[in-house]
């Protein structure tokens, strides 16, 4: 059984949807999953888990949320090596900026994604949501 944590911020509770749908799609696997935001969530934890997916919005200028968010995040880029990672987040303005500059930051930091991201503007609609069903139940697997 995989033991997955999806951890992520949300502010309107965008981000905070699309997270329960990549936890439902790990649990529709059996794994055993755990939805945490970024203050009950620590670096040391990552050994014990199989895969993480982390979520956040874009903030101000298509960044990740900077008090709570993006410093537990880089925390965390030094133990993610070898371990499935996933990104997933919305937006409500540009066109996803945010995600790319997250993804390269994790590519220079030598942490391979293990899946496509999942963005969407605004509220998770019905494919969006199915998107994040599809990257729980792949970061199970």
């Amino acid at each position: 059984m995989s033991k997955i944590a999806v951890v992520y911020w949300s502010g309107t509770g965008n981000t905070e949807a699309m997270a329960k749908a990549v936890l439902k799609g790990a649990k529709e696997k059996d794994a055993d999953v755990v939805m945490l935001t970024p203050s009950e969530f620590e670096a040391s934890m990552i050994d014990s888990l199989d895969a993480i997916a982390f979520g956040c919005p874009a903030m101000g200028a298509e960044v990740l949320e900077e008090s709570e968010f993006e410093p537990m995040f880089s925390s965390c880029l030094s133990r993610l090596s070898g371990k499935k990672v996933a990104l997933f987040g919305s937006y409500g303005w540009g066109d996803g900026e945010w995600m790319r500059s997250w993804e390269k930051t994790c590519e220079d930091a030598g942490v391979e994604l293990s899946f496509e991201s999942v963005i969407c503007n605004e509220e998770p609609d019905g494919e969006a949501v199915a998107a994040c069903n599809a990257l729980g139940a792949a970061l199970a697997e």
